[in-house]
């Protein structure tokens, strides 16, 4: 039986990039994955560090599509390491989370979104899901470190 995740979903809304999972990346103190994942499209820049403060991870990620804005240059190649770099920390520094991940066994885990079909999938089950996809990895990855 898969699992869906998103957000708002009460049961696995710690799975998502919204959930407020504090880590520690390149030497910063982070609020939740999508505050990592939407200022890395501006390293090295005043926006990088205004959405990194931003008090909510959906502020986070409107400051980091902002339109107005442009993202660094590579920043479609490098965008899902970004992501892989930032769930690992997540799951890896929170042992709590960790251990709710690992104990997701082998079940496939689905982001679910009608509106981003490149990390998640719709209802009709249409999408790459990169985001659970992701997620998966690191849960065998760390599998791997704890001797499952």
């Amino acid at each position: 039986m898969a699992i869906f995740f998103y957000s708002k979903c009460p049961e696995y809304s710690w799975l998502s990039n919204f959930s407020n999972s504090k880590f520690t990346l390149d030497d910063l103190r982070w609020s939740s994955v999508e505050h990592f994942y939407q200022a890395q499209k501006f390293l090295g820049t005043e926006t990088f560090e205004q959405i990194r403060r931003s008090a909510t991870p959906l502020k986070a990620r409107k400051a980091g599509q902002n339109r107005s804005l442009v993202p660094r240059p590579d920043w479609h190649q490098v965008k899902e390491e970004v992501m892989r770099r930032a769930i690992y920390a997540k799951f890896e520094q929170n042992k709590q989370l960790k251990l709710r991940l690992l104990a997701t066994g082998e079940e496939e885990l689905i982001h679910h979104s009608s509106r981003n079909l490149f990390w998640g999938c719709n209802k009709e089950g249409i999408g790459d899901n990169r985001l659970g996809k992701i997620i998966m990895e690191i849960r065998h990855s760390l599998a791997v470190h704890n001797g499952n």
